[in-house]
């Protein structure tokens, strides 16, 4: 299968790692010792399309393919050194934006879309419970129908830009019976809506510039018109919004992985000890080699499952043996450079300390490794 480039792709690739690397990494240490959320940096890449890159222009967005999209979060990743930032824009942008886009009535992609491709909007995810993890569909929060509309009760937890949110994309049960299949519906919840609230805010190991809480409902009232995709259509929006950010999530961690590479090459050359470059010394030459394999592996599997996106039926499997892979790669390219780096690793002000707080998470959110195993195992008949 040929990932060669097309001269549009290629400009687009240039032109967001320049401004990524120009925008986006000047005080990043500092916010990420202070856990500060970039309000100005969201804008700018706001200006840039990057919250609604695979969005039709008609709606606001870039209007991209699934798979430029993905070469685009690669060069994102790649210049851009807020790892928060990174991360907050892809969960506003693959678990909130895909399912307005995706499944929304025609009403609220003119309602909602233009903002929330521009930067203008910050929206939230909200489906996970303190009693749930992992099983999603075992939630507490439910909405019941009365004249007009829903009356959503419930809190949710480990929400990724809840503090700074303007709008929620919640999930609720509205006939608990049905379960997965008819029995979970998806709201649009806009902030300050009487009853909704930020509850309980989060302090992390890393992507601390991504602002992490818990959101309560009491008594939310909504709408008819604020359903995406129908009452009883929660279980497979939320799953398909799943498969966009399980494969282009992990296009971000590819941008990653190629700096950590290039850190690492130069720390080689240019490192000395015992009267040569350490990149002499098999064991640190041999570990360099590994990134390269884990990169040229991952990005191929991402770029093969991105073009699935839009070309196949069913691209579940898909996306959890790239979210394993990538993000496994990640953290053990990122512990492979603390290594290489030695003391200096170990040191914020060389960074790659940060990179590897940062990459834990991805072994986490979006479904744990665990997880992907176990859907995995399932696509093979286990």
């Amino acid at each position: 299968m040929d990932f060669s480039f097309t001269p549009d792709q290629e400009a687009l690739r240039d032109q967001i790692l320049e401004f990524a690397t120009r925008e986006l990494t000047e005080g990043a240490i500092e916010r990420d010792r202070g856990g500060v959320f970039p309000h100005d940096l969201w804008e700018k890449c706001g200006e840039m399309g990057l919250q609604g890159l695979p969005v039709p222009e008609s709606h606001g967005g870039v209007g991209l393919d699934s798979l430029s999209t993905a070469i685009a979060l690669e060069a994102f990743g790649y210049g851009c050194r807020d790892g928060g930032l990174a991360f907050a824009i892809g969960a506003h942008l693959l678990a909130c934006v895909i399912p307005v886009w995706r499944h929304g009535s025609e009403e609220l992609k003119e309602r909602y879309l233009p903002g929330l491709s521009n930067g203008s909007l910050i929206a939230v995810n909200a489906i996970t419970e303190p009693d749930s993890g992992s099983d999603a569909f075992a939630m507490k929060t439910r909405a019941v129908s009365v004249e007009g509309g829903f009356r959503i009760d419930g809190t949710k937890t480990f929400a990724s830009n809840g503090p700074v949110a303007d709008l929620a994309v919640v999930y609720a049960a509205t006939d608990p019976d049905r379960g997965f299949l008819g029995g979970i519906t998806a709201f649009l919840v806009e902030k300050g809506t009487p009853g909704f609230s930020v509850g309980q805010k989060f302090e992390k190991m890393g992507l601390r510039t991504a602002p992490l809480s818990e959101l309560v409902f009491d008594d939310v009232f909504v709408p008819d018109d604020s359903v995406i995709g129908g009452v009883g259509g929660g279980g497979p929006i939320f799953n398909h919004s799943m498969e966009w950010e399980r494969i282009c999530l992990p296009a971000i961690h590819l941008g990653t992985m190629r700096h950590l590479l290039d850190r690492a090459v130069e720390q080689a050359r240019t490192r000395k000890a015992f009267g040569q470059s350490i990149g002499k010394n098999q064991a640190i030459s041999h570990r360099i080699a590994d990134l390269k394999v884990r990169l040229e592996a991952a990005r191929l599997l991402t770029y093969r499952s991105a073009e699935r996106l839009e070309t196949a039926g069913t691209v579940g499997l898909d996306a959890s043996m790239t979210k394993l892979l990538v993000s496994e790669s990640l953290v053990r390219s990122a512990l492979d450079v603390v290594q290489i780096f030695g003391g200096y690793g170990y040191m914020d002000e060389y960074e790659v300390e940060r990179i590897l707080r940062d990459s834990i998470g991805s072994t986490i959110y979006s479904g744990t490794s665990e997880m992907q195993r176990n859907i995995i195992a399932g696509w093979l008949g286990l």
